[in-house]
């Protein structure tokens, strides 16, 4: 073998997978496109999101593909930068997430939930952040609705966020306990 193959191969080898993804062309406005159609956009970017996010060991991206999914598909929501979103709800969210009440609704202290995010960018599906919500315990984070706000670059790599800049959005939804929730006709129906 010359030293440029051994070059390429020793390249190939370290390279991550996600990096020879097939690309996920989309045909059209993002807006327009049916629930088929998104969901066979997800299908093909859906192990490339899950494998960036985990890259550096984050605990929460290691695991919320075993959690509770929230909704038949991803859909297209603007406060998330007109991102396509996949709510997984863990253990302790999910029961009380998927009743999907707009009223009085409390989250239990440890509840997380982990939002998958991609955009279609030059006719292609791109992965976006994971957005992560944590329940604190009540008083930890007074101004935030006692919730915890982070994010995951496409690369695994926290993504600096301002917890006021995310409450100040899901604050909106104060009844809800700031949960916004997927679109009504995504929704999967409670256990």
């Amino acid at each position: 073998m010359t030293s440029r193959l051994k070059l390429i191969a020793g390249l190939l080898a370290l390279a991550p997978l996600a990096a020879f993804a097939q690309e996920c062309p989309v045909e059209g406005d993002p807006l327009d496109l049916g629930d088929d159609a998104v969901s066979a956009l997800y299908d093909c970017i859906e192990a490339r999101m899950a494998e960036g996010y985990a890259a550096n060991g984050d605990p929460v991206a290691a695991e919320y593909r075993s959690w509770q999914v929230t909704s038949t598909r991803p859909a297209l929501a603007g406060p998330h930068g007109e991102r396509f979103l996949q709510t997984f709800a863990n253990g302790i969210a999910a029961d009380q997430y998927l009743k999907f009440a707009n009223e009085g609704v409390e989250m239990p202290a440890g509840s997380v939930l982990a939002k998958e995010s991609f955009a279609v960018k030059d006719g292609k599906a791109v992965p976006g952040p994971l957005f992560i919500m944590t329940k604190l315990e009540a008083g930890e984070a007074p101004d935030a609705g006692d919730w915890l706000y982070a994010a995951l670059m496409p690369n695994g790599k926290d993504m600096k966020i301002q917890q006021s800049f995310c409450a100040g959005c899901h604050l909106n939804w104060a009844a809800q306990d700031s949960l916004a929730y997927p679109m009504e006709d995504v929704r999967l129906t409670s256990q």
